[in-house]
C-alpha cells in the first residue's frame, strides 16, 4: 500500500498542471492580501484573525478546485480505462482507493499550506508580525471542512459522470456572489466580514457561533461518509 501510495502521489503532485495551479492560486492569493486583506476587514487589523479568514474565503475557490483536479485523475475516461489493470492488482480494492484517497488529501493539504505561508510571508514583510498562532483558528474552521467535502462529494460526483467533477468547480464561485444566511457564511466569505459588527468591541477575539461551528462540522462529516463510501466500493474510483 505504501508503494501505491508514493505512485499516487508522484502521480498527483510531480506534473506540470499542479505546478501551474499552485502558481495561478498563489498568484491570486498575493493579488487578495495585496488588494483587500492590506486594509483589514470589519475595523480590524490587516493581520487579525478577521483579516486572515476573509483572506482565506477568498482563495477557497482556489482550493476547491485544486482538490476536484485531483479527483478528475481517479474519475477520467482514461483512468476507468486503466481499471482493468487495476483489477489485477493483489492489493485489496479498498486499500487502493484509501491510497488514493489519501494522496488526494496530501494534494490539497500542499496548497492551503502554500496559501498559509503566503499570508505569513505578507504579515512578515509588510508589518513585520509573526503571530502565526493567531492563524489557527481561522485556519481550522475553514479548510478542512471545505477541503474534505470536496473532495468526498467530488468524487461520488465523478463516479455517476465525470464530467459533473468540472461543473462541481463552480460552486464556490457561484456561492461568493450569493447571500446565505450567518451559518454558512464562512461559505462565501461574509462571516468573517459581518459577525465581528455584531460583537460591539474594536478589533474582536476571534469566535466562533455554535451554527457556524455545527456547520462546518457537518460538512466535513459529509466528506468523510462519502469518502469512506467510495472507499468501500472500490471500484467506484476506477
Amino acid at each position: 500500500m505504501r508503494k501505491i501510495f508514493k505512485y499516487e502521489c508522484k502521480r498527483l503532485l510531480c506534473n506540470k498542471f499542479f505546478f501551474g495551479l499552485l502558481l495561478v492560486t498563489l498568484f491570486y492569493g498575493w493579488q487578495v492580501l495585496n488588494n483587500v486583506t492590506i486594509f483589514g476587514v470589519s475595523h480590524t487589523a490587516p493581520f487579525s484573525p478577521w483579516s486572515f479568514g476573509d483572506y482565506l474565503s477568498r482563495v477557497i475557490p482556489m482550493l476547491w478546485i485544486g482538490t476536484l483536479f485531483f479527483i478528475t485523475f481517479f474519475t477520467s475516461p482514461k483512468a476507468r480505462c486503466a481499471a482493468a489493470l487495476t483489477d489485477a492488482a493483489l492489493i485489496m480494492p479498498v486499500r487502493y482507493a484509501a491510497a488514493r484517497c489519501v494522496s488526494a488529501l496530501v494534494g490539497s493539504l500542499l496548497l492551503s499550506l502554500a496559501c498559509i505561508a503566503e499570508a505569513a510571508v505578507f504579515y512578515g514583510g509588510y508589518f513585520d508580525w509573526y503571530g502565526c498562532g493567531d492563524m489557527i483558528g481561522p485556519a481550522i474552521i475553514s479548510l478542512p471542512p471545505v477541503i474534505i467535502f470536496a473532495l468526498g462529494s467530488g468524487w461520488l460526483l465523478g463516479r455517476i459522470k465525470s464530467w459533473m467533477v468540472y461543473v462541481w468547480m463552480v460552486i464556490p464561485s457561484i456561492l461568493i456572489t450569493v447571500p446565505l444566511p450567518e451559518l454558512m457564511g464562512i461559505l462565501n466569505g461574509c462571516f468573517f466580514t459581518d459577525y465581528p459588527l455584531t460583537i460591539g468591541t474594536l478589533d474582536p477575539a476571534f469566535s466562533v457561533p455554535i451554527s457556524v461551528f455545527l456547520t462546518q462540522c457537518s460538512l466535513m462529516v459529509i466528506g468523510l461518509v462519502a469518502m469512506v463510501y467510495q472507499a468501500g466500493r472500490a471500484r467506484c474510483i476506477r
